[in-house]
């Protein structure tokens, strides 16, 4: 079992509270849950964060974790043992190599460290993007059997929602929406677009071969109806994180 995994079971019990009610209220599955308790499922720290607020850990909560904290969130030894050994043997060099590591690299924080560089068959830095596509900071994502929500960890990407239009569909100013690839519309789905020159996050409804409805909800529902030669489409939304 991991620390962190440790941590979260023991103050869940201590709280009377359940696997069920505290996945609910964190917005995952039971099983994901229980799988973080039982270290065999590596998870993100803005996630990490969540749960332990969600069980009152605000102090915890509240203290940036480092990035042995978050390597602890899974028992390496049970999910990859090769890799276990290699990031054991690098550890020790981490503190060396910071100390001569340039400015840039020092800016760009875990993205030199060569703990990480261990563990990235298992984890991947994933930029957040602004409205004009740079990135603002970054996230520690879990990669499953060398994929991403099913894509290609380096195609993967957050936007940061830049505006409440739509905040009908959940997605709030500020929050940020994990995408993947998708270059040609998906019924249902909401997807990052190229339209009339603006980039925008809406929800897509294919209306035949050439044409799709664009839906937005931010006081008002509304939607438009647009040529589908006319939009770039960028990337499928498949998950939206928020910081409480």
């Amino acid at each position: 079992m991991s620390r962190l995994g440790d941590l979260i079971r023991t103050e869940r019990i201590r709280q009377k509270m359940t696997p069920k009610q505290v996945a609910r209220k964190c917005g995952v599955s039971e099983s994901y849950l229980m799988a973080v308790e039982a270290g065999t499922r590596i998870i993100g720290d803005d996630q990490a964060r969540r749960i332990l607020k969600t069980i009152g850990l605000r102090q915890q909560n509240e203290a940036e974790f480092t990035l042995d904290d978050i390597a602890a969130t899974v028992d390496l030894a049970q999910v990859q043992p090769a890799l276990a050994a290699k990031a054991a043997a690098l550890k020790p060099k981490v503190k060396e190599a910071e100390k001569v590591a340039s400015s840039e690299e020092k800016e760009q924080g875990v993205a030199g460290s060569i703990w990480l560089d261990a563990l990235q068959s298992v984890m991947k830095r994933v930029p957040v993007m602004n409205a004009v596509m740079q990135p603002v900071r970054y996230r520690l994502v879990p990669v499953e059997n060398g994929r991403i929500e099913g894509a290609n960890p380096d195609k993967v990407f957050y936007y940061l929602a830049p505006d409440d239009s739509m905040r009908g569909f959940r997605i709030h100013r500020g929050d940020t929406v994990l995408t993947v690839p998708a270059q040609s519309p998906v019924d249902g789905a909401v997807m990052l677009i190229n339209y009339h020159e603006h980039r925008y996050l809406r929800k897509i409804k294919v209306l035949g071969d050439r044409q799709v409805l664009l839906q937005s909800y931010d006081r008002e529902y509304e939607q438009e109806t647009a040529e589908i030669s006319e939009i770039g489409f960028i990337s499928r939304c498949v998950q939206v994180t928020f910081d409480l």
